[in-house]
This record gives structure tokens, C-alpha cells and sequence, in this order.
């Protein structure tokens, strides 16, 4: 596929990176020289300096016969406009956008068509960031929760603890303990290492383990790897910004929620807005703020400002004084493994978000829903399989007929409304919803060639 990526920021980087070992053909604009320079000097791609929004600028990157664009700036006028050129222009088949303004996503259906606005799949990180972190205080406990299927069915990431029921025992021991509740453990990584996950396995303290399960179910199944926490009910949110006031608007209503905000006039502005928050003009990392806020009573304190060393200090501060749990939000990647553990519990990529609902458009097949996962290493993926016996490699097969490339492992199907834990025997129809873990995304192309019907490709 050849595809056009606008911006050489993290987040057109970390797709570029991504993207250049699937059998792609990437061209990258920006007008930095230097930030394309080093990109060039890493990857396999071609670089155009200039402005993604130009006429000539995308007629150099070869957009006469691009099968995509990805505009990704930090500019959403910027990466419309390079939409709209691109469809009037050159006619380009699929034209996706990083939207960052509330103003153009709360009108996101008047305004992107293809007569007016030509966006054919619209990106916003802020409420994907948002949506993710509500899903970590729904979940105490996970490191990482992913819903598939309109949200019937969930991959859930979390670290087995001395204390949990499975800890110690073999996984074959899960369904002797949770009888009426069926779940697959779909990955272990042992010290940074994937382990094929078989019955005889058994599950270790310090396991990051991923489990497949109906969502109704998650919380039993967390259960068998580590003691349960208990319901957060006091959230502290330190940042005003679209993603710490779009999650003080989802969590409001169910929880007893506080906003930290620095400038006066946002401060203001959210206290005005939001029904339920209260809202706090101040600074987070000031001990005598969070003292008087009772932040030992704080069941999750969560950093979302856009300074990354600010965002760890008042989180690390806050641990110490009494939160019991501390997430943080993250810009620059190499910081989050740096980070993670002790004072800050959760470290959270606003790139990994962006990059799995950019991957879902871009892979090939009927690919519906891709998380990246463990910096872009490892993906989950749910895609539909279509055709028939004649025609699918997979339609009419079992689990254990299907040839799956090394470390994938198909964790759960969705039949309409039934969500079906999938094991060996288990049978594949035509339209079926299949989850997958892939321990090395390298083995995508091979995945998507096995859920395209033969007659897609002869």
C-alpha cells in the first residue's frame, strides 16, 4: 500500500514506524529538515520537506496514485486542508485526520463529508486518551482494558500478584475455580518475555498476564491473578485540558471528582461547566494543596497536563503523601517505561491510543478494531470473517484446523450477541467477530491474508 503521512511529530514517527515493515511504500512530509533527516537515516521511506497542505508539496510525495493520506500535525487545519487537496486534486481513496479541536469533533457529522469536508475517517487523541483512562477506573486493578465487538467482549492486561487464586497454579486450574465463567488467558510476558500460554503454564508472581473474557466477567477473572482492589470512588484529576475535563465530565456523575487546574480563566471557565466536579485553581505539586485536599483519602490521582515532568512530579508526590493509586499521562515514549512502577502505577501513551485507531483503517481485510500493544511489539486485532467454506481459510474450521502464525492465539469469537471463549474445538462462521493476540506484530500481513476470502486476491 502506498501510503502519505503528514507530520513528523511522535505520532506520524511512531506510525511511520509501524507502518515500514508491512510491505509498505510510507513517503513522510514535514518542513523540518532535520526531524526528516533522522527519520531517514532509521527507516526504509521516502521524505518531502514542506507543508503537507501545499498542492506541490503532495504532488512531490506522489500523491498522483497514493492509496492513502494520514495527516497527523498538531495542526487540524493543516490536516483537513491536506484532506480536502488530496480528494479534489488527486482523488485519493482514503483520507484520515488527527482532530484535536472540540469545536470541529462535537460537529463531526454536519461538517466531514466528502462534498464539504473530505475526512473519510476522523482521529481524535484527546477522547481516545479519555475513554482509555475511564476504562482503567472502571477496572481497578488492570493495566490496560480493550474492548472488542461494541464492547461484548474485552482483553484485559494485568500483573499477577501473590494472593490471586491462579497465582502459583496452572492455567488449566482457571476453569476449576471459575466454573460457570469461561476465560483465555491469551499472552504472558514473564521479565519482558512472551510465553506461549498453554494449559500446563503455570502462572508466575510478576506475570503480566492478558486474558480474554466476556466483559461482564472481567472483574471474576481478575480476581484468579490478583486480589480485587476495591471500587475507586475519589478521583483527583490534575489538568483542565480536553482530556482532564473531558474525564471529570465521564466520571462526574459516579464518582467523587476534583480538578486541579493552573490558569484562572480555565479554572473558572470548568467550575461553570462541569455539574458534579469541583474545581480547584492551584497547582498540583504544591504539598500544602494536597494536604488540604485530604490526598490520602484520594483513591486515584490522575496527571494529564501536557508537561510530562510535571505530570510525574505531582504524581510522585502524591503517592507519597497517601493516593493510592497514581496514573500518568505521557508525551515522549522513552519516558514511559522509565516511569512506571513505584510512585507511578500507570503510565499512559497518548501515541499508543492514536496509533491502534489509525492502524484499524489502515490494515488490509476486514480488520475492525487493532490495539497496539507493548510499544507497537505486540497487537490484538478483531476482524470479521467473511466468505464461505470454499473461499475462507478460516470459515468451517476449527481453532486448532486454523494455521496461525507463531504466537498468535484467537481468544474469543462474537456470533451476533453471543460471546464465545474460544478453545480448540471451537468452529468458525461466516461473519464472525474473532479476537486475536499477536506476541510479534511483524506476523500482521499473515493474519490479515488469512481472513481475506480467495476471491478478494485471485
Amino acid at each position: 500500500m502506498k501510503i502519505i503521512i503528514v507530520g513528523a511529530g511522535q505520532v506520524g514517527t511512531t506510525l511511520a514506524e509501524n507502518l515500514v515493515g508491512e510491505q509498505n511504500e510510507i513517503t513522510i512530509i514535514d518542513p523540518d529538515r532535520h526531524r526528516l533527516s533522522e527519520l531517514q537515516e532509521k527507516f526504509d521511506l521516502r521524505v518531502v520537506i514542506g507543508n503537507g497542505a501545499h498542492p506541490d508539496t503532495l504532488q512531490a510525495a506522489g500523491a498522483d496514485d497514493a492509496d492513502m493520506l494520514i495527516a497527523v500535525t498538531s495542526t487540524d487545519e493543516v490536516n483537513m486542508l491536506s484532506c480536502q487537496i488530496a480528494y479534489s486534486m488527486f482523488n485519493t481513496p482514503t483520507k484520515i485526520a488527527r482532530i484535536r479541536s472540540e469545536q470541529y469533533i462535537r460537529y463531526k457529522d454536519k461538517l466531514f463529508h466528502n462534498q464539504d469536508m473530505p475526512v473519510d475517517h476522523l482521529i481524535a487523541p484527546e477522547q481516545l486518551v479519555t475513554n482509555y483512562i475511564k476504562r482503567l477506573i472502571d477496572y481497578p486493578g488492570a493495566l490496560q482494558v480493550m474492548e472488542f465487538a461494541s464492547g461484548k467482549v474485552s482483553l484485559v492486561a494485568v500483573k499477577a500478584y501473590y494472593g490471586g487464586k491462579l497465582v502459583g497454579r496452572a492455567i488449566s486450574a482457571l476453569k476449576q475455580h471459575i466454573p460457570n465463567v469461561d476465560a483465555r488467558v491469551a499472552a504472558i510476558f514473564r521479565q519482558g518475555r512472551a510465553i506461549r500460554p498453554l494449559g500446563s503454564t503455570v502462572i508466575e508472581a510478576d506475570d503480566e498476564v492478558f486474558f480474554v473474557a466476556d466483559t461482564d466477567n472481567i472483574r471474576i477473572v481478575m480476581e484468579e491473578l490478583q486480589r480485587l482492589e476495591d471500587t475507586y470512588r475519589r478521583i483527583m484529576i490534575v489538568g483542565g485540558g480536553l482530556v482532564g475535563a473531558g474525564l471529570a465530565k465521564a466520571l462526574e456523575h459516579t464518582h467523587r471528582v476534583k480538578l486541579v487546574e493552573t490558569k484562572l480563566e480555565r479554572a473558572e471557565y470548568l467550575s461553570a461547566t462541569l455539574e458534579h466536579t469541583l474545581v480547584l485553581h492551584g497547582d498540583a505539586s504544591d504539598q500544602q494543596l494536597l494536604s488540604e485536599e485530604h490526598i490520602e483519602d484520594i483513591d486515584v490521582f490522575v496527571a494529564v497536563t501536557n508537561d510530562d515532568e510535571a505530570n510525574i512530579m505531582s504524581a510522585m508526590l502524591a503517592k507519597r503523601m497517601g493516593a493510592k493509586k497514581t496514573m500518568v499521562l505521557i508525551q515522549r515514549s522513552a519516558y514511559v517505561d522509565l516511569v512506571q512502577g513505584g510512585d507511578i502505577d500507570i503510565a499512559i501513551s497518548p501515541q499508543n491510543a492514536t496509533i491502534s485507531a489509525l492502524l484499524r483503517h489502515i490494515r488490509r481485510g476486514d480488520i475492525v478494531n487493532v490495539y497496539s500493544l507493548r510499544k507497537g511489539a505486540a497487537e490484538a486485532i478483531e476482524a470479521i470473517a467473511h466468505g464461505d467454506e470454499k473461499t475462507s481459510k478460516v470459515i468451517g474450521r476449527s481453532v486448532n484446523e486454523i494455521k496461525l502464525p507463531p504466537g498468535a492465539t484467537i481468544g474469543a469469537i462474537v456470533r451476533g450477541n453471543k460471546t464465545i471463549i474460544a478453545h480448540g474445538e471451537t468452529v468458525i462462521h461466516t461473519d464472525d467477530h474473532v479476537v486475536l493476540f499477536l506476541v510479534d506484530k511483524k506476523y500482521v500481513s499473515d493474519v490479515e491474508r488469512l481472513f481475506e476470502p480467495s476471491a478478494l486476491f485471485f
